[in-house]
């Protein structure tokens, strides 16, 4: 296959799996493709001279990975300057109109390269807001989950995917709201050895303590499509993540949830 620089990491992994590996071994910040979830986000959107500049690495470097898998590389072809995919969407009225000194930046990346959940931070900062100010949340994956928590509360978004990892979310609170609390879990230790008997021979176990956000969301809720009526989901986390909470609820999904350690928690969830 000949390949250049625009040439979508999709379509390398399409032709030779083992391109995978070849991609990964070029910097360790690749490393992520490994989860099918992001491979699936990321592959299709992402060229090789635009995973280059994510990677701090060359269109070379990948070259020479890829060459002894067959891929014929062509150098004549120059890398393409991509357009945010969400350059093409027209911006809301509250961006379109909203005066500089009225945006609020708040970047959450920082917190969670720390490992630690940001939501505490964006709470915090979402009650500071006055009237007729724009939050914007600068992260490296697009928020959904945020996006879907504050518009019950009444706000509305705009999601601008600046690069692949670099995306800018805008909340803007509509009318006079409540101040947000955020969402608290409705179910926790209280009958988890009630609930672990009935289910302890009928689970269905994953892992994601070891995943970057927003992986451990979009895991789990992978794991329940598949889940079978009579078995209940065995999550091993490292948080109580209080953004998927909400979801299960509106997906009416019970759940009970367990605190063994700092840095420790596991999760019960089961279909009413």
């Amino acid at each position: 296959m000949t390949i250049n620089a625009n040439t979508r990491i999709a379509e390398l992994l399409k032709a030779n799996p083992d391109a995978l590996e070849a991609i990964i071994s070029v910097s360790a910040k690749f490393s992520k493709l490994r989860n099918p979830i992001l491979r699936k986000v990321m592959a299709g959107r992402t060229s090789i001279a635009m995973a280059a500049k994510v990677g701090g690495c060359s269109i070379d470097d990948f070259f020479a990975k890829l060459r002894p898998l067959g891929f014929q590389p062509d150098v004549s072809v120059a890398a393409v300057a991509e357009e945010p995919e969400a350059s093409a969407k027209p911006l809301p009225e509250f961006l379109a109109k909203l005066p500089a000194d009225q945006l609020v930046d708040l970047d959450v990346r920082p917190v969670i390269e720390t490992g630690k959940d940001p939501l505490h931070v964006i709470i915090s900062k979402v009650n500071s807001l006055e009237m007729g100010q724009v939050l914007r949340i600068i992260n490296s994956f697009e928020p959904t989950p945020l996006v879907h928590l504050l518009g019950k509360q009444g706000f509305v978004s705009f999601v601008d995917t600046i690069g692949p990892e670099l995306v800018h979310a805008y909340f803007y609170r509509k009318g006079d709201t409540a101040l947000f609390k955020g969402p608290e879990p409705s179910a926790a230790s209280g009958d988890w050895e009630e609930v672990w008997d009935r289910y302890k021979d009928r689970l269905v176990s994953i892992d994601v303590r070891a995943l970057e956000m927003p992986l451990p969301m979009h895991t789990i809720l992978e794991a329940l499509e598949t889940l079978p009526d009579n078995k209940a989901l065995f999550v091993h986390h490292k948080r109580i993540p209080v953004f998927l909470l909400p979801e299960l609820e509106e997906r009416k999904l019970s759940y009970r949830i367990k605190e063994i350690a700092e840095g420790e928690v596991n999760l019960l969830i089961y279909k009413n």
